[in-house]
């Protein structure tokens, strides 16, 4: 299928974009790698009036080090996600569920932020997000603004950005030295996942200090597994622990209910043995 017409704008800078959002109005859409928008366009299930182009603005781009964080820029790629030293060191789970997202054609194209504005909830990277507590960084006509990930994925395919709104940074705190993994369940390779979890974990002296825990696909966005996080700390780093705290995780659906679970279970083992 060939899609509807539009007005194709490229600006030269984030202020220029958020200022042809409002005067193109709401049927205006931003496209960065285009890796979700371009199918649905093809397929006139979207008929913007007009794209605005952002790949060119390359101060959206590149990990920066901002102290107790880091700073991921929105059209950061997933390639460049997976091989940056700073989220190796600092954001593993981001780099272990970035692995997992589709094709290597995908993550050399598709985008870090494009990724969460999208906010599919089978999507890998909402529930990590959340767990490690990220924070969007939105540019507006007002100015910018900070909106936790608790607060940005509103329902299937909803965000808190407004109409005329960019994501264009996300802060992401920073946890050296915590292990990781993500556990994720589909049917062929590539597919998008019945259900996963993304598992962070500190260990000290034997010990589980912290824990952050997100669960993708089991409602209409993601779901924090607080249950889980708070029966963690402070237990031992063992098998035990792992599955009783796990038993906790919770989905609402009795199908995704004992996925979750199971999987739960694994993410963190994985992650405790580091």
């Amino acid at each position: 299928m060939i899609p509807a017409e539009f007005k194709y704008l490229f600006p030269s800078s984030v202020d220029e974009a958020v200022r042809m959002l409002a005067e193109e109005g709401e049927d205006a859409k931003i496209i960065a790698g285009g890796q979700s928008l371009v199918p649905v366009l093809r397929m006139r299930l979207a008929a913007p009036t007009a794209l605005i182009d952002i790949g060119g603005l390359t101060e959206l781009t590149g990990v920066r080090d901002d102290g107790d964080s880091l700073l991921i820029g929105a059209m950061t790629t997933h390639y460049e996600v997976q091989r940056d030293h700073l989220i190796q060191d600092h954001a593993l789970l981001l780099r272990l569920v970035t692995d997992t997202v589709a094709d290597p054609q995908v993550r050399h194209r598709g985008t870090f932020g494009g990724s969460l504005c999208h906010a599919d909830p089978a999507g890998d990277l909402l529930a990590p997000a959340l767990a490690l507590d990220a924070v969007m960084i939105i540019a507006g006509p007002s100015g910018r603004r900070e909106v936790p990930a608790a607060e940005f994925f509103v329902d299937y395919f909803e965000t808190a950005l407004g109409p005329d709104e960019i994501l264009i940074d996300v802060r992401v705190p920073k946890y050296t030295g915590w292990g990781a993994h993500y556990e994720k369940l589909n049917r062929v390779a590539q597919a998008w996942s019945i259900v996963a979890v993304a598992a962070a974990v500190q260990v000290s002296g034997g010990s589980i200090a912290a824990a952050r825990i997100g669960l993708t696909n089991v409602g209409s966005g993601p779901v924090r597994a607080v249950d889980v996080e708070s029966a963690l700390v402070g237990q031992p780093a063992t098998a035990e622990a792992i599955s009783a705290a796990a038993l906790k995780a919770s989905s609402g659906d009795s199908y995704k209910d004992n996925l979750a679970r199971v999987l739960t279970g694994r993410a963190l083992t994985a992650a405790v043995a580091g």
